[in-house]
């Protein structure tokens, strides 16, 4: 029977690059796929494949009570319009919105916890009131998919959506698309940041620890990818023009920076549901070096794959990237294949793909 798929997200990104084999299958299985998102450059692409666009104004990071009932009722609309069989919710404010939404409705939906964020994690006014709208927004979800550990308990410490509760390898790796690559040659050591360019991304302690280490090795470079999303722009040119980093903005296919670097480093610090940064990172066969916190550490292996470091902490940054450059060749290479294995075990979109379709169809 054609079933009607509606997918609430808050960037078309969260859809191409994390859930497009979920869409994929969809498509294939002879379902209507139906994309909420603000316009971004995939949406065109999505088109392509058979989805039909909503565009849907959100500000993401915004907390106008205005806009947030204006998005409420902008998924009302379409949920009277179109009436899904089932909704996906992905991030915060379409979990939550799109939640009350689908509850008033009485539209079947799931809804998948991809990090706390920075309001929910730290204890205070923020947190409890969102803890609220969630438990009221998640009250009647079919299934609430978390992609670690520690937010499941923080929700079940709340008491919210009880019974419904299930746990997901992150958005999972695609393994086909990204493959181990060749290790490069060790004449110098490279080594990357790939994120927004923003504070709890950890960004500060990489350009600190980059200081420290080009200045005591000479042959390490240090690349840095991503949007910056903060005032960087100023600090990061000024680091490129000394010849400590080099910035290289936002990269469409990560694997082509992965293909010249030796070692992934991500201390980021901001709470999210599992780091696809590392999984990449990992499938392409690279060692990383990322911060001991839920999100980061379920991807290491410590001294198998890479290094965990403390939250926060430059100095032990710089120790884990001086005990990595200790390393001998044949043991850093050895640590990006444990890490393609461990993706394999663990995380294989495949597994995500599967148990949403099961979810779906129960």
């Amino acid at each position: 029977m054609k079933r009607r798929v509606l997918f609430l997200v808050n960037h078309e990104v969260v859809i191409y690059n994390f859930r497009l084999e979920l869409v994929e299958r969809l498509l294939q299985d002879g379902h209507e796929v139906l994309i909420s998102s603000p316009y971004g450059e995939r949406i065109r692409e999505l088109e392509e494949l058979g989805c039909t666009s909503i565009h849907t104004t959100m500000d993401r990071h915004g907390v106008s009570i205005l806009q947030d009932l204006k998005l409420l009722l902008h998924y009302r609309k379409i949920l009277k319009q179109y009436s899904p069989s089932v909704v996906l919710t992905y991030t915060i404010k379409p979990n939550i919105y799109g939640g009350i939404a689908c509850r008033m409705q009485k539209i079947p939906y799931i809804a998948n916890i991809t990090g706390l964020g920075t309001a929910v994690e730290k204890a205070g006014f923020l947190q409890s009131f969102t803890s609220f709208l969630y438990k009221h927004a998640l009250k009647n979800a079919q299934k609430v998919f978390f992609q670690n550990k520690e937010n499941q308990a923080f929700f079940e410490k709340k008491r919210i959506a009880l019974g419904k509760h299930g746990l997901l390898p992150g958005s999972g790796v695609n393994l086909t698309k990204f493959q181990p690559l060749e290790y490069p040659p060790d004449d110098t050591i490279e080594f990357v940041f790939i994120s927004r360019i923003m504070k709890e991304k950890g960004i500060d302690h990489y350009l600190e620890m980059a200081k420290v280490i080009k200045a005591k090795y000479p042959n390490t470079h240090f690349h840095i990818c991503g949007f910056c999303e903060e005032s960087y722009e100023g600090i990061l040119h000024k680091m490129q023009e000394e010849g400590i980093i080099q910035y290289h903005g936002m990269v469409k296919d990560v694997r082509e920076i992965l293909r010249i670097t030796h070692c992934t480093v991500h201390p980021s610090y901001y709470p999210e549901g599992l780091s696809n940064v590392l999984l990449e990172s990992s499938a392409c066969a690279r060692p990383i070096i990322t911060t001991d916190r839920s999100g980061c550490r379920e991807v290491v292996e410590e001294g198998q794959n890479g290094f965990l470091i403390k939250i926060k902490d430059a100095k032990d940054l710089i120790a884990k990237v001086e005990s990595f450059i200790a390393l001998p060749y044949e043991k850093k290479k050895q640590m990006g294949i444990a890490g393609r294995e461990k993706v394999e075990r663990e995380f294989d979109r495949d597994i995500v793909v599967e148990k949403y379709l099961s979810e779906i169809w129960d």
